[in-house]
């Protein structure tokens, strides 16, 4: 029998409870938003960057996956090097590189778009997502673990949806900001948003964030039982065999607890990867101008972050299947919702056409911003706390494979098949997640918390 979590979740008054969560601001929350404005700022710009440098379209969406392949391969080393050196020391150097990546950019590929690119261009820009794309995990991972260690159970799923909240806001921030820096001067100037953006986050991490936090535990602490037969003359590796066996018990009941958990919220991050493309492409063939197709994503991103507080309140008090559950399945009925409608609605245009986009389009968000925060707080409640930002990179690298895979499946469907066939297996596929969801997590998640006399 699968061994469930700690689920005596510790009493927090009101009071207390915000104060716990004012205390991140400074470390946590301001430079997660001020930072997500940046990068945000910057993404919708560079397919326009990579054309103008002399990049072919397939190229243009080939050089984009290095953000997927980091998914996959960047959090377990990023764990590492956050074990060596601790969280805060992992992301001021990391903020410092991107910083000065960004600020090269500007000189190098601004010169390129001023006099003619070359290749030496288009090599920066190449490493710039790559830094950016590393660096992207380095934050990523360091957040979370920090907020692993710093909010306690009765507050980690309203902790980790204000984080979510802050990434969402900056989705929406960051492109504002980016398109009136454009306005004013020129696309390359955004490269110097994005710097002065990191550099004024990566400097509140390094005045508050404790320093520490991430660190491995001291050996002395892992190993206080050896400590303790040698303090009593027993021989120095009498008991290693017996410590390693416990070690990798554990850490396959954790990898096989991940894998149960993953294999249901990994079809609702595909869901989410791939609505960004998806909802354009649809709009396109139902004959919806690009305008409306961005009003409809304003309008949804609205909705996305006004739910962003009731949501970790909800999976506080009535445990995480209270709201991963519904977000998985009105997602899932939006997609199919979406494809349905825009198989019977045709290329016709009109306010029928509109209809058939929006509407979905807002169950989905409806679904999204319910399920504000539910990854991150499923990878810490599944992570033990010794190590966990070794096996928060394990959960993190599974998620990024779903991340990776997702606009593939929509490739794959649409060499087949209308887009609108790629709408419905997503929301097939997210139904079946939550019906898999509403079975394991009961048993793999901490209990809701206690509701006072």
């Amino acid at each position: 029998m699968t061994s469930r979590p700690s689920s005596a979740p510790e009493r927090l008054g009101g009071g207390d409870a915000r104060t716990v969560i004012r205390s991140l601001v400074g470390p946590v929350y301001a430079p997660t938003l001020i930072e997500a404005s940046g990068s945000n700022a910057l993404l919708p710009v560079i397919p326009l960057l990579a054309l103008a440098l002399g990049f072919s379209v397939p190229m243009t969406a080939a050089i984009t996956l290095v953000f997927g392949i980091a998914a996959v391969l960047g959090p377990i080393p990023s764990g590492r090097l956050m074990d060596r050196v601790g969280a805060q020391r992992a992301l001021v150097g990391t903020g410092v590189v991107l910083v000065v990546t960004n600020l090269v950019a500007l000189v190098v590929i601004g010169r390129g778009l001023a006099e003619g690119p070359t290749l030496v261009h288009r090599v920066m820009l190449v490493v710039l997502l790559v830094v950016m794309a590393t660096s992207s995990q380095v934050w990523a991972l360091g957040r979370q673990s920090y907020l692993g260690g710093a909010l306690p159970a009765a507050v980690r799923a309203r902790g980790m949806t204000l984080f979510g909240g802050m990434m969402r806001i900056g989705q929406v921030v960051g492109p504002l900001l980016g398109a009136g820096v454009t306005a004013l001067g020129h696309e390359s100037w955004v490269f110097a948003l994005f710097a002065v953006l990191s550099g004024a986050a990566t400097i509140m991490v390094a005045v508050f964030m404790v320093p520490g936090e991430g660190r491995r535990a001291p050996r002395a602490n892992a190993t206080a039982g050896g400590a303790a037969g040698r303090s009593r003359g027993a021989p120095a590796r009498a008991d290693a065999p017996r410590r390693s066996a416990a070690r990798s018990r554990l850490t396959r009941g954790v990898l096989a607890r991940m894998l149960v958990v993953g294999l249901g919220i990994t079809p609702l991050m595909m869901a989410r990867v791939n609505r960004p493309t998806i909802v354009p492409l649809l709009g396109a063939v139902l004959g919806v101008d690009a305008t409306t197709i961005s009003i409809i994503f304003g309008v949804s991103a609205v909705l996305d972050i006004a739910l962003v507080v009731p949501a970790g309140v909800l999976m506080d008090r009535f445990g995480r299947a209270a709201v991963a559950v519904p977000c998985s399945l009105i997602m899932g009925a939006g997609f199919v919702l979406m494809g349905v409608l825009a198989l019977r609605a045709g290329t016709t245009g009109g306010s029928v056409a509109v209809l058939a986009l929006l509407i979905p389009s807002l169950l989905i968000s409806l679904g999204n911003g319910l399920g504000s925060g539910i990854v991150m707080t499923l990878g810490i409640d599944v992570s033990p706390v010794h190590g966990r930002t070794t096996y928060l990179a394990w959960w993190n690298t599974m998620i990024g494979v779903g991340r990776l895979t997702a606009p593939l499946l929509v490739t794959v469907i649409t060499l087949l098949a209308p887009v609108a066939a790629a709408a419905i297996a997503s929301g097939v596929l997210c139904l079946g997640g939550g019906a898999w969801l509403a079975r394991v997590l009961p048993r793999h998640t901490p209990a809701p918390e206690p509701r006072r006399g």
